[in-house]
């Protein structure tokens, strides 16, 4: 007979876009569901203020949350100290810089909490859940808002000397690239959602023809990543030639990584890659072109398994383990 779950966490994607919330069970699965706007929670204050509320319409009260749940766990896109449970700095979500937000957590809810780099929270839920349960050296990787990283190294989450390690999205790729508050050329500044949209955006002003036009409806504000891939399955040259760019960039970094610490597999989730092959297939080939055979034919190149639920339920891992 099958052993139902026997304990819970609350698991938290704190995105550059929104913040999602679930109760996750020791099985994996997603029981509760909330959601809301990460431009409500602009200050740390309002962000738990907002959490208090959709635990509340997930039927948790602040004085129950103690006895249904093991504890909180919450995947942040930034500069995260794991140990301390500190964010330094969140680099797309402005008024977030050192936020003691484990203390504030346990203060407001009486319960455990653990902080992690959301990419981090993201492989911990591959690797007990999903796509890394059959490695023990991997790269996880997030396309999204911004470009996020974590690393598996001998069956365990590397994050470095100051718990920060895996910043993927801020390696150069361009020598004398586009300068940012994390250095300069990072992959980030190509590759993120807002950079492919405002590529294709600058493209079309150009005047070059799209059928990404006809997708927003003249609304050049509309386009975004999913529309784009939309065009590039209809075989739209604009819209290939994006996703090239971005798999061009990719391969950059991830040839770097692979002859850094050869992991068996580099697991890509996030919104940028559910584009699927338009995406996954220019990948693959530039990343043939940079790396020698020996390495290329000893890596896996691999879409996350639990999609969109990967934060939430790599959140509620962490509190879990």
């Amino acid at each position: 007979m099958t052993q139902g779950p026997s304990k819970r966490a609350l698991g938290i994607d704190f995105g550059g876009t929104s913040v999602k919330l679930a109760v996750v069970n020791d099985l994996g699965e997603i029981e509760k569901r909330a959601v809301f706007s990460t431009a409500e929670s602009a200050i740390p204050a309002a962000w738990l203020d907002a959490v208090e509320v959709a635990c509340k319409e997930m039927g948790l009260e602040r004085e129950s949350v103690r006895d249904a749940l093991v504890g909180i766990g919450v995947g942040a896109p930034g500069f995260v100290d794991y140990t301390a449970g500190h964010v330094h700095d969140l680099t797309n979500v402005r008024g977030w810089k050192d936020v003691q937000l484990r203390g504030l957590i346990e203060e407001r809810f009486r319960i455990p909490a653990y902080i992690d780099n959301d990419v981090n929270a993201m492989a911990a839920g591959e690797c007990a859940f999903g796509a890394g349960r059959d490695y023990s050296h991997a790269v996880f990787v997030t396309l999204g808002t911004g470009v996020g990283g974590g690393l598996l190294v001998d069956g365990r989450i590397f994050r470095g000397a100051h718990s920060m390690a895996g910043e993927i999205g801020h390696m150069s790729v361009q020598l004398d690239g586009v300068k940012s508050p994390q250095g300069i050329g990072g992959l980030e500044q190509y590759v993120g959602n807002r950079r492919l949209a405002d590529k294709a955006k600058r493209a079309i002003k150009r005047g070059t023809k799209s059928l990404i036009v006809d997708l927003v409806d003249g609304d050049l504000n509309a386009i975004s990543p999913k529309v784009i891939a939309t065009a590039a399955r209809k075989g739209d040259e604009l819209a290939l030639g994006v996703f090239d760019f971005a798999a061009k960039c990719l391969a950059s970094a991830f040839a770097s990584l692979i002859y850094l610490i050869q992991p068996q597999a580099i697991i890509v989730g996030g919104g940028v890659a559910q584009s699927g092959k338009v995406l996954f297939d220019p990948l693959q080939a530039h990343l043939k072109e940079r790396l020698s055979p020996v390495f290329y034919e000893r890596v896996e190149i691999k879409m996350a398994k639990l999609g969109n639920d990967a934060g939430v339920i790599g959140s509620a891992s962490l509190a879990m383990r």
